[in-house]
C-alpha cells in the first residue's frame, strides 16, 4: 500500500521529478546517515576521543550494505530509523570499533544531519530549474516583447499590454522567489550535534572542536546551540517551497485562462499521447499547468504541519519532530514537479498573437476606453471625460458600434481619439516594464548559478 501519491508508483512521476524522488529515497537517506556517521568519527577520532580507525572503516561500507526492509521494521518499535541504523552499523564494524560509534551523539543528530544533507542536494535541483525556467521566460519575453494582448482585470478587458509583458511579470515573480534562495540555502545547511540534551556534554572540553570538525566534514555550518527543538529554519524552508510553488500556480493560472478555446492565446506544446482526453480525441488539456496548480493545492497543508511542529517544548518534544518528515519531502516533491513543467511551459509554450490581436480588436475598441478617457480629460476634465466615455461605451455594447465612431458622432477630437487609439505607447510601456523584468532575472540567474 502506498501512502502518498510521490511514492507511487503509479503517480509519483506525475507529481515529482525522479530527481528529487531519488534524493528523498531510503537510499539516500541511509546514504546520509551513513555520511553523517563517518563525518563525527573522523572529528572524533581527531580529537582523541574514538580510534582514528574508526571512520576508514565506516568509510567502506556503502548503503547498499544495509537491509533497508529490515531498518524499517525494526524503526516500528524503535521510533526512530537512527536507532536500528546504528546497531546495523555497529554489526558491520570489528567489535573493538564498533564499541566507539555514535559517541556523545543522539539519534536527532544523525537523522537531522542527513536531511540536511538531503536539503543540500535538493536545493542543486531546484537552482538547476529556475535557471532553465527563467532562461525559458526571458526568450518568450524578449521574443514577445511588443506583441500586443489584451491586459485583463477581473477577467475583463482592461487595457493593452504586451505578451512579452505578461511573461515578464510571470519570470519577475519567479526571479522574487529564487532570489531568496542563496540566502536560505546558508541559513539551512547547518549541521546538528547536540547530545542527548543538545549540550554534547559526553564529550568534555572537546565538544566545541568536534562540532566544528564534524561541520567542516559535512560542508556545513555550525549552530551556536542544538537546534533539536529550534524548528524556525526548517519552517523558512516550507515556506519558501510553498512560495515558490504559489509563484509558480500563478503562471499557470494565466495559461489556463489563456488556452481556453474561447480565448485561444496560448496552448501547451502538444506531444504523443499528452493532455488528451479517454472520451474526447480532440482534447488538448493543459496537463503541466493542471500538476502545478495541483502542487499549489497541496502544499499549504505540508507547511502548515511544519508550523505546528514548531512548537517543539523541552529538549525533545514527542511527535512534532516526526511530523515534519511528512512534510518536507513531501514539499520538496511537490516543487521538483511543479518546476518540472513550468520549465516545459517555459521552453515550449505555443503563442499566438494573431489570436491575440483578434481578441484585442473584439469589442470594437474597448479596450482603449482608459487611453480615451486620459486624452479626453485634458480638454474637459476629467469627471466630463469619463462621463463621456462611459455614456459611449455602453452604446457600444448595446449597438456593435465601434468606439472611435461613437466619440466622433458626440463630438471628440478625431485627432486626440487617433493617438488615443494606437497600440503603440501602450505597447512600449509594457515593452519597457519586460526589459526591467529581464533585467532581473540576469541577476537573479547569476546569484542561483553560484550555489
Amino acid at each position: 500500500m502506498t501512502f502518498s501519491a510521490l511514492d507511487s508508483g503509479l503517480t509519483g512521476p506525475l507529481f515529482a521529478s525522479d530527481a528529487m524522488r531519488t534524493v528523498f529515497s531510503d537510499r539516500a537517506r541511509v546514504a546520509a546517515m551513513l555520511a553523517a556517521e563517518t563525518a563525527l568519527a573522523r572529528a572524533e577520532g581527531a580529537a582523541g576521543l574514538v580510534p582514528k580507525g574508526l571512520a576508514p572503516a565506516l568509510a567502506r561500507i556503502k548503503p547498499d550494505d544495509l537491509d533497508i526492509a529490515a531498518l524499517g521494521t525494526r524503526t516500528r518499535d524503535t521510533g526512530v530509523v537512527a536507532i536500528p541504523f546504528v546497531k546495523a552499523l555497529e554489526a558491520l564494524l570489528p567489535e573493538k570499533l564498533g564499541a566507539h560509534l555514535h559517541k556523545g551523539a543522539t539519534s536527532q543528530d544523525i537523522v537531522d544531519t542527513a536531511l540536511v544533507l538531503q536539503i543540500a542536494d535538493a536545493i542543486s535541483l531546484i537552482a538547476a530549474d529556475l535557471i532553465a525556467i527563467l532562461d525559458g521566460l526571458a526568450t518568450l519575453t524578449r521574443k514577445h516583447r511588443r506583441s500586443p494582448c489584451v491586459g485583463r482585470t477581473y477577467g475583463q478587458h482592461a487595457a493593452p499590454v504586451t505578451f512579452g509583458y505578461i511573461a515578464g511579470t510571470w519570470m519577475s515573480g519567479i526571479c522574487d522567489a529564487a532570489a531568496e534562495l542563496p540566502a536560505l540555502r546558508q541559513r539551512t545547511l547547518v549541521a546538528s550535534l547536540g547530545g542527548p540534551v543538545g549540550t554534547l556534554a559526553a564529550l568534555g572540553e572537546a565538544a566545541e572542536a568536534v562540532g566544528e570538525d564534524f561541520a567542516a566534514e559535512l560542508g556545513l555550518a555550525v549552530a551556536p546551540v542544538a537546534w533539536h527543538t529550534n524548528r524556525a529554519r526548517m519552517v523558512a524552508v516550507g515556506s519558501w517551497l510553498a512560495t515558490l510553488i504559489a509563484t509558480l500556480a500563478r503562471m499557470a493560472t494565466d495559461i489556463v485562462f489563456m488556452s481556453a478555446t474561447e480565448i485561444g492565446e496560448v496552448g501547451e506544446a502538444p506531444a504523443e499521447g499528452r493532455g488528451g482526453s479517454s472520451a474526447m480525441p480532440h482534447k488538448r488539456n493543459p496537463l503541466s499547468s493542471a500538476v502545478i496548480l495541483s502542487a499549489g493545492a497541496a502544499a499549504p497543508g505540508f507547511l502548515v504541519t511544519l508550523i505546528n511542529a514548531a512548537a517543539s517544548g523541552q529538549q525533545r518534544p514527542a511527535g512534532l519532530w516526526q511530523a515534519e518528515w511528512h512534510a518536507l519531502p513531501s514539499l520538496f516533491g511537490l516543487a521538483s514537479g511543479a518546476l518540472g513543467e513550468a520549465r516545459r511551459l517555459a521552453e515550449s509554450l505555443d503563442v499566438d498573437p494573431k489570436r491575440m490581436r483578434a481578441n484585442l480588436d473584439m469589442t470594437g475598441g474597448l479596450i482603449f476606453a482608459d487611453a480615451v478617457s486620459t486624452a479626453l480629460a485634458g480638454r474637459v476634465g476629467r469627471n466630463a471625460a469619463q462621463a463621456m466615455v462611459a455614456k459611449a461605451a455602453a452604446e457600444v455594447r448595446a449597438t456593435g458600434e465601434p468606439l472611435r465612431e461613437v466619440l466622433l458622432r458626440d463630438g471628440a477630437p478625431a485627432a486626440l481619439l487617433e493617438h488615443a487609439f494606437d497600440l503603440r505607447p501602450a505597447s512600449a510601456a509594457a515593452a519597457s516594464a519586460a526589459g526591467r523584468a529581464l533585467r532581473q532575472a540576469v541577476t537573479v540567474k547569476r546569484d542561483l548559478r553560484k550555489l
